[in-house]
């Protein structure tokens, strides 16, 4: 195993492994804090990153952050990497990959084509050596669009999540909160309910009544309540009307168990929202949420690698916009709009789906307008 080291102030700052530096390289957390993984001090995080920025990026490959035999994690980026996609930035160190990145080389195509020859660490390592306007820079010029009754990941369009949850899954409850997003233009994305339990039978009636409103008024959207794997596929077994299955995971085996989840598992779930044959042919099913503290494995993504590092298999699709309420859902749409006016020169107005005369149900848009100058002239009396 190897041993990294960065002289910086006169002192020099070693890392005995490539997972410390990968930890040591983070922004600093609480959580990294607690779990003793951070650096010592800004001094030394500064110096992991500057070490990295060193590490070629074939070193991910022939020393995985956790040891193959060990975790099928591991195992299943190992053996579906791609050698052919890599190839190109194979002769790349972190530090060149991210100029690389940033470069007029690297657009939509090229930056498709060598997804599947990326893994989570690679991707880990370059974001911890760039700010939020490179991230923007790079997530930018990537293109990733999924689908299912309604497209999303378009340019020029925001889609948002509906989340009409109730204390208690009351079907009167969260009706009138479905009813509240859908005249303020919410749900293109996905209509998704955190359920207060994981009940079979509270489950199934609020997947019953969201499909019931979504093909009453044949809304172009999908639907997904939240409750772990197990629960979705024996709903799905009894033919329960399940759009999209979802469940948190996390990026090692161990991480995976303390959530009840194996990759096995989650190919059976897969397989049994296809069985279903809901939605568009070919059009994607599952949904998942990355643990925001997975031991061991801490991975920074961006979108132009979003299935792979996010899932691990890449037939599974990336996570849909997330809304905390359906009136901040609106007002988040309004404000964003608002501000790329003020930053980028063009205003942008947002039209609802609810005001739209010609579809109710039309997808959430931003339409690009051209403000109108105004001349003030005064005269000295």
């Amino acid at each position: 195993m190897s041993t990294y080291t960065a002289r910086l102030g006169g002192r020099t700052h070693s890392f005995p492994s490539l997972a410390a530096l990968l930890a040591a390289a983070s922004p600093e957390r609480s959580g990294d804090r607690l779990a003793g993984l951070a650096a010592d001090s800004a001094e030394a995080r500064v110096a992991a990153r500057w070490a990295l920025a060193e590490v070629p990026l074939a070193r991910f490959l022939a020393e995985p952050v956790i040891p193959y035999e060990d975790d099928d994690v591991t195992r299943l980026i190992v053996d579906t990497h791609d050698a052919r996609a890599f190839a190109p930035v194979a002769g790349l160190c972190v530090g060149e990959f991210r100029e690389w990145l940033l470069s007029d080389a690297a657009d939509a195509g090229s930056l498709a084509a060598l997804a599947p020859g990326l893994t989570p660490e690679m991707v880990a390592a370059v974001s911890k050596l760039m700010g939020n306007a490179d991230l923007v820079a790079v997530a930018r010029k990537a293109r990733v669009v999924t689908a299912f009754r309604s497209t999303i990941g378009l340019p020029g369009r925001l889609a948002t999540r509906l989340q009409p949850n109730h204390p208690t899954d009351d079907p009167a409850g969260v009706a009138a909160a479905l009813l509240d997003g859908l005249l303020l233009g919410s749900g293109d994305a996905v209509i998704g309910i955190n359920p207060a339990t994981d009940s079979p039978k509270a489950v199934r009636d609020l997947l019953e009544l969201l499909d019931g409103v979504i093909r009453r008024y044949a809304i172009p959207t999908q639907s997904c309540v939240l409750c772990h794997v197990t629960t979705s596929i024996d709903l799905m077994e009894r033919g329960a009307p399940v759009d999209l299955v979802f469940q948190s995971i996390a990026g090692t085996q161990a991480a995976n168990a303390s959530f009840g989840v194996t990759l096995g598992l989650l190919d059976e779930a897969y397989d049994a929202a296809r069985g279903l044959g809901r939605g568009r042919p070919g059009r994607t099913r599952c949904t998942s949420r990355r643990a925001r503290a997975a031991p061991c494995r801490r991975t920074r993504t961006t979108g132009w690698t979003s299935r792979r590092s996010r899932h691990g298999r890449t037939r599974w699709p990336a996570a849909t916009t997330r809304s905390s309420s359906t009136r901040s859902s609106a007002s988040s749409a309004r404000s964003t709009c608002t501000t790329a006016g003020r930053s980028c020169g063009p205003r942008w107005r947002t039209t609802s789906a609810a005001s739209c005369s010609a579809c109710r149900w039309a997808w959430t848009s931003a339409t690009r307008t051209t403000p109108t100058r105004t001349t003030t002239t005064s005269r000295r009396c």
